[in-house]
């Protein structure tokens, strides 16, 4: 329905997915109030619905770390923000192993993470079961908690929080 639509806008973001949302949002909270996202059905209906849920902090880089820290911190504050749940839970997660080569790379992404300003802490096999009793954990030799990881809806987190002074249009 191109009636719904204005004639000219500064800004057009194609696809109403997690990324589009989150560009159109950003952009409206720098200022720019002639933001305009298109999807052609509704928010999140491509491939954000089915994105999974577990974000964990830890990548490869310190700027991509520090990228997935905003988000969790954006995602716990939004709610706040836009009256609207988000879907966002901090959870932690648990990194467990099962050999001692496993237990090496999960103790090496522990320190990477404190080197990027992530908490993690080793703990024991007991400590995990205690955090995740459904587990079998009769041949975990360690495992790595970090409680700064969540879990997020993509779609409740997008598709209901409202973008401050953005316009959102959709085609069917």
């Amino acid at each position: 329905m191109t009636a719904d639509l204005p004639s000219h806008s500064s800004v057009v973001v194609i696809g109403g997915g997690v990324m589009g949302c989150s560009v159109a949002y950003h952009l409206a909270k720098l200022g720019c109030r002639d933001v305009v996202l298109l999807e052609r059905h509704k928010l999140t209906s491509g491939t954000t619905w089915h994105s999974a849920a577990q974000v964990r902090q830890l990548r490869s880089t310190r700027n991509l770390t520090q990228l997935i820290q905003y988000s969790t911190d954006l995602y716990a504050a939004l709610e706040a923000e836009t009256g609207q749940a988000t879907g966002w839970t901090r959870t932690g997660s648990l990194s467990i192993a099962t050999n001692p080569d496993r237990l090496t790379h999960i103790r090496r992404q522990a320190a990477l993470a404190s080197a990027f300003g992530v908490e993690a802490h080793e703990i024991s096999p007991r400590e995990a079961r205690e955090l995740w009793p459904m587990m079998n954990g009769k041949d975990v030799i360690g495992a790595v908690f970090s409680p700064g990881d969540g879990r997020v809806n993509p779609s409740d987190l997008w598709s209901r929080a409202p973008r401050p002074a953005a316009r959102v249009s959709s085609r069917a």
